[in-house]
C-alpha cells in the first residue's frame, strides 16, 4: 500500500540563532545566523533532503518565528499538516555558538514554549496512519502532557503496523536535572529519567543514542551494561553512536564488545561543529532503514550525514541532499574540512536550493540609465513608475508560481521592498550601468559587504559586456570583479545571475557565448542563473547549453533577455530558445515598459493606462513563451 509519507517526526521545533564568530564565548558573539532547529525538525528536513517524504508534528507560535519554521519546512518539502499554531505561546528559541570542536555554548529559551504545549489533541490518527513510520525524541517524554501525545501516536502507529523509532536525544536541562546555563551538558545521571525512558522503550523498533544517552536509558555508565539493560525491556534494534569511531547496530543480544556490533564505514573529517550531528546521523540512518538497506549500508549513510554536519555551520543547513551524498561516496574525501571543499560545497549549494523555478517569466525593470535619459524623468517619478511596473507584474502573476521581476535598489527601492514575500522571483542588479570594464554599484561597498543587508530571496544579478576577443587586461579586470561578487553572493547565501552580452562588443559566431561561459567556469564562477542574449541559431544555443551542463549539471538554468526587441522578433527568438530545456524562460524589460514609461514620464499617460499597457504586453509575452515551449515539447515527443 502506498503511503502519503515515509516518516513523521514528533517533538521539538525552534529557531536556532547561531553565533557567526567562531572560537569565542557566547558572551562575545556579535552576530547570528538564523536556522530552524530542534531534533525532530532537523530530522524532518534531513530526511526530506535525502528524498524521503517527511512530515512533522509539533507546535509553533503565532508570530514571525513560528511562520519562519513553517515556511522553511515547506521550502524543504516537509509536510506541515501536523504543525499546529499555538496562539498563546511563543516559538522556542535557542542561542548557541561554536567555541571549539568540543565546546558549544548554548542557551535554550523554552519556558512555556509552543512545542511543549503539545497534547493528545495534536495527534490525528489519520495523519499518523498516512505514514510508514513514526520517530519520537526523548525531550517530549519529559512532561506529562507531551508524553501523552507521543504515546498516543506510538499506540496508533503500532496498532497500524507502522515502524517506530526513538532518538534518545538526552538534554539534561530540558528534563530539569541541569540548570539553564548548562545547555551543552550531555549527561547527568537521574534515576527518574531512566525509569521514564525504560517505561516506553518497548514501544520502539529502533532506538538510537550516543553512549551517554544509552547510559541514561540503561541506568549505568558502563555502555555494555546499559545496552543490556535496554535490551531487557526492548527488542528494538539498538544503534549506539561512538563519535569519531562511527556507530554500531545490535539486532539481538548484546555481545561482549561494542566492536562486535554491525558497523558501516566511517569518514575521517575535521570536526568543526558537533551540534546537530546526531540529527544528521539519524536522517541518514532513517533513509537506509526505511529503504530496507542492510545495517552496514544504513550506517554508512548515517556516518556520512553526521560527517557533513560536524564539518559545517548550523544544523539543518549542513545536511546533504541525496545527490550530494552519492557524489561524496563516488569521489571520496579530498580535504577533511568539508566546508572548504569547493567542488563539494558547489554540489551542496546547487542541490539544496529552494523553490520551483522550472519556468520563470521575468518582467525586467531594473533599468536605470534608460529611464534617467527619458524626457520628464526625476528620481521621484522614476521610483513611482517602478511601483507601477510592480503593480503590472503582480496583476499578471495573480498569485501563481513562475513569475518574477528584475528591480534595482537605487530608483526602484520602494517597489523592490514591496515585492518581498509576494512569491515573485526577484533579481537585483549590481553593475554600474553601461560600465566596461565592469564596475559595481558603489552602494555594494568595496568588498561587496552590503550584500549582507539583502533579503535572502533576492538574486544577485550582474551584467558583463565581454567578448572572447577582449584583451588580457580587460578580461582580468572583469573576471576579478565577477569573481569577487560571486564569492560575496555565496558568502551571504544569495543566488547569483550572470548576464553576458557579447554582441554589444564585437561580432559573434556560434561558439562566442559558449567560450565566454567556459571562461567564467574556469575561474571558479558557477552562476545559479545565466542570462543570455537571444541567439539566432540552434548551433549557438546548443554550444552554450553544452558548456553549462558540462560544468554544472545542477544549475538553475538560463533566461533569455530582450534587448528592447519588438514582440515579433522576440517571438522568433523564443521559438529557438524554447527547444532547449535548460532555458527556463525570459527576462524582458523595455519591450514591456518602454512606451508606457515615455508616455507616463511626459504626463501623457495615467497610472491606470500605464499599468494596463504593461499588463497586456507582459501577458502576451508570457503567452508567446508558453506556446513556444509547448510546441517544442510536442515536437520533441
Amino acid at each position: 500500500m502506498n503511503k502519503k509519507l515515509d516518516v513523521i517526526t514528533i517533538g521539538r521545533s525552534s529557531v536556532d540563532l547561531y553565533g557567526t564568530q567562531i572560537g569565542g564565548r557566547l558572551e562575545d558573539m556579535g552576530s547570528f545566523d538564523k536556522y530552524i532547529g530542534g531534533s525532530p525538525t532537523n530530522m524532518a528536513c534531513g530526511t526530506a533532503r535525502l528524498g524521503l517524504k517527511s512530515g512533522l508534528i509539533t507546535r509553533v507560535g503565532d508570530e514571525h518565528m513560528g511562520r519562519f519554521i513553517r515556511e522553511e519546512l515547506q521550502r524543504h518539502g516537509v509536510d506541515v499538516d501536523g504543525v499546529r499554531t499555538d496562539p498563546e505561546r511563543l516559538t522556542a528559541l535557542v542561542i548557541l555558538g561554536i567555541r571549539d570542536e568540543d565546546q558549544f555554548p548554548l542557551i535554550f529559551y523554552r519556558e512555556n514554549c509552543a512545542d511543549m504545549a503539545m497534547d493528545e489533541h495534536d495527534i490525528d490518527p489519520d495523519y499518523i496512519t498516512s505514514a510508514r513510520s513514526v520517530v519520537a525524541t526523548g525531550t517530549h517524554l519529559s512532561h506529562t502532557r507531551t508524553e501523552a501525545a507521543v504515546l498516543k501516536a506510538l499506540k496508533i502507529a503500532r496498532e497500524s503496523g507502522l515502524q517506530t523509532a526513538l532518538d534518545i536525544d538526552y538534554r539534561p536541562n530540558l528534563w530539569g536535572v541541569a540548570g539553564h546555563g548548562e545547555g551543552e551538558s550531555r549527561f547527568v545521571a537521574s534515576d527518574k529519567v531512566t525509569a521514564k525512558l525504560q517505561s516506553t522503550l518497548h514501544l520502539f523498533d529502533l532506538i538510537v543514542g550516543t553512549e551517554e544517552e544509552f547510559h541514561i536509558a540503561g541506568g549505568s555508565t558502563d555502555t555494555l551494561e546499559a545496552l543490556r539493560a535496554v535490551r531487557k525491556v526492548s527488542d528494538a534494534t539498538l544503534v549506539c553512536k561512538r563519535g569519531p569511531m562511527g556507530a554500531v547496530a545490535f539486532t539481538a543480544e548484546i555481545p561482549g564488545s561494542l566492536d562486535e556490533g554491525e558497523a558501516g564505514p566511517g569518514f575521517p573529517i575535521e570536526v568543526f561543529n558537533v551540534l546537530g550531528a546526531g540529527d544528521g546521523f539519524m536522517s541518514g540512518l532513517l533513509k537506509g532503514w526505511l529503504d530496507g538497506e542492510a545495517w552496514p549500508v544504513a550506517l554508512k549513510y548515517a556516518n556520512a550525514c553526521g560527517a557533513f554536519a560536524v564539518s559545517r555551520h548550523g544544523c539543518a543547513p549542513a545536511y546533504p541532499s541525496w545527490e550530494e551524498l552519492q557524489f561524496f561516496f563516488k569521489r571520496g574525501i579530498v580535504r577533511p574540512d568539508l566546508r572548504h571543499d569547493a567542488e563539494l560545497e558547489q554540489v551542496h549549494w546547487a542541490t539544496n536550493r529552494h523553490g520551483d523555478w522550472s519556468t520563470v517569466r521575468v518582467f525586467a525593470f531594473d533599468h536605470r540609465l534608460q529611464l534617467e535619459e527619458m524626457e520628464g524623468y526625476s528620481l521621484d517619478k522614476g521610483g513611482r513608475f517602478k511601483e507601477l511596473c510592480l503593480d503590472a507584474a503582480l496583476k499578471v502573476q495573480d498569485g501563481r508560481g513562475g513569475y518574477g521581476i528584475l528591480c534595482d535598489n537605487r530608483i526602484g527601492r520602494s517597489a523592490l521592498h514591496r515585492a518581498s514575500g509576494t512569491g515573485l522571483w526577484i533579481g537585483r542588479p549590481t553593475e554600474w550601468p553601461g560600465s566596461r570594464p565592469l564596475e559595481l554599484e558603489p552602494e555594494l561597498g568595496p568588498d561587496c559587504g552590503k550584500l549582507a543587508e539583502w533579503t535572502r530571496e533576492d538574486v544577485v544579478k550582474v551584467l558583463c559586456f565581454c567578448h572572447p576577443g577582449d584583451d588580457a587586461e580587460t578580461w582580468a579586470a572583469q573576471e576579478e570583479t565577477v569573481r569577487r561578487l560571486f564569492t560575496a553572493s555565496r558568502r551571504n547565501r544569495l543566488e547569483f545571475l550572470l548576464e553576458v552580452i557579447p554582441s554589444k562588443v564585437a561580432p559573434v559566431e556560434d561558439d562566442t557565448t559558449a567560450r565566454i561561459i567556459q571562461r567564467f567556469y574556469d575561474i571558479g564562477v558557477c552562476p545559479d542563473w545565466w542570462k543570455l542574449e537571444p541567439m539566432k541559431t540552434d548551433g549557438a544555443w546548443r554550444q552554450s547549453v553544452e558548456a553549462i551542463e558540462r560544468n554544472d549539471p545542477h544549475t538553475r538554468g538560463i533566461v533569455v533577455l530582450g534587448l528592447d526587441a519588438p514582440e515579433a522578433e522576440l517571438a522568433a527568438s523564443f521559438e529557438i530558445a524554447a527547444r532547449f530545456d535548460l532555458v527556463k524562460g525570459f527576462a524582458v524589460g523595455r519591450t514591456i515598459f518602454g512606451d508606457a514609461a515615455r508616455g507616463w514620464m511626459k504626463g501623457e499617460m495615467t497610472d491606470t493606462d500605464a499599468v494596463g499597457q504593461m499588463v497586456d504586453r507582459f501577458t502576451r509575452l508570457c503567452g508567446i513563451w508558453d506556446t513556444a515551449r509547448e510546441k517544442a515539447r510536442e515536437k520533441a515527443s
